[in-house]
Order: C-alpha cells, then structure tokens, then sequence
C-alpha cells in the first residue's frame, strides 16, 4: 500500500528535478547537518553546553541523551520514506528548546530564532521536494 506521502509517490521522478526539488534537497541537507552537528557537540563536548543547559534548568548529564534524539531525528529526516516522521520529530524536538527557553523568561532569543528557522527549514525543505505535500498543503493557491 503507497501512502500519499510516499516517496514512490512522487510525480517529480519521471523527469528531472526542478530548482524547487533542488532546493529543497539542500535545505533538507542543511538540516540534518545542523541536527549531527549538534548531536556531536553534545557527545563529544558536553561540557561546552553545561552553561546554556544549566540556564534552561537541565542537566548537563543529559547531554547524550539529548544527542541520541537528536541523531534519531536527523536520520529518520534523511530518509527519504521516513523523512515526514524525522519532520514531525524534529519539529517537536525543537519547539521542547523554544519551550525551556520560555520557561525561564528569554522571548525572541538566538536559540529560539534558530529553533525556529531550522524547523521551518525541516519543513519547506520536504515540501519543495515531495509533490505530495505540496499537493496536501496547496499553499499560494486560491
């Protein structure tokens, strides 16, 4: 059974891709670098967050852990048929670091900007790339 998200959906196979598949590649690209980049940092370096952790009220010993869902959510985005699952994660992943944030005062700070730009990010890089999801959300279309 072929889900309407699937990527064996996708009409933009039959011919070459558009500059919007391209583009949305290299958003999608540019995402998960940033989610391993991240997850490196904070299993390799945990002690570079200990500081901005500590301001959010966390550990600085969950710093694996949090790297673990980090590299969850990067690689289930990378791939192309779980990749609206690694959207979803990601984007609940990054609006728990807006949340704590907000938890304790900061509004419209770096992090929750970079928060957000890369979850929106996430998301227009699948929808320049899957037709299906552009067909579900027909955004600019009266």
């Amino acid at each position: 059974m072929t889900s309407a998200l699937s990527p064996t959906f996708s009409p933009a196979r039959t011919g070459a891709p558009s500059a919007a598949v391209w583009t949305g590649r290299v958003l999608s690209a540019l995402v998960v670098l940033v989610l391993l980049a991240d997850a490196a940092v904070s299993l390799f370096a945990p002690e570079k967050l200990a500081e901005p952790m500590a301001a959010t009220g966390f550990s600085a010993a969950l710093a694996p852990q949090l790297a673990t869902l980090m590299l969850v959510c990067a690689v289930l985005y990378a791939i192309p048929r779980t990749s609206v699952l690694g959207a979803i994660l990601t984007t609940g992943f990054l609006g728990g670091a807006i949340c704590a944030h907000f938890r304790i005062g900061e509004m419209g700070s770096g992090s929750q900007i970079v928060c957000l730009l890369i979850g929106v990010a996430a998301w227009l890089g699948l929808y320049l790339r899957l037709p299906a999801l552009r067909a579900l959300l027909p955004l600019g279309q009266g």
